[in-house]
């Protein structure tokens, strides 16, 4: 299983509201196993500049492959994209992460 996992900043607070519908679009994409976007609580002491978080677990590379060519997934990035400040992103597969005992 792969994980997908990207934080936004909105440019401006009025831009909250469009990042928020652009990145929503992504939910219609059928290649997920699960896809969530969220809205930071903001309530870490250390730092709190994500706006947004997309989640999504896909069941191998070719499915995550297949949702990134979906014509949503670049009507989300034309949405998106002009007001945006930050995107970071990250993928990464269960079975091969680092595993450590409690």
């Amino acid at each position: 299983m792969i994980r997908h996992i990207v934080f936004f900043t909105a440019r401006s607070e009025d831009d909250r509201d469009t990042v928020l519908s652009g990145l929503s679009l992504l939910t219609r994409i059928p290649h997920a196993s699960l896809l969530e976007i969220g809205i930071n609580n903001k309530v870490d002491q250390l730092g709190n500049q994500v706006d947004f978080v997309v989640y999504g677990e896909f069941e191998d590379e070719a499915a995550l492959a297949a949702y990134k060519a979906h014509p949503i997934y670049q009507e989300s990035i034309d949405r998106v994209r002009p007001v945006r400040e930050m995107r970071l992103a990250a993928d990464y597969d269960v079975e091969r992460a680092a595993k450590r005992p409690l």
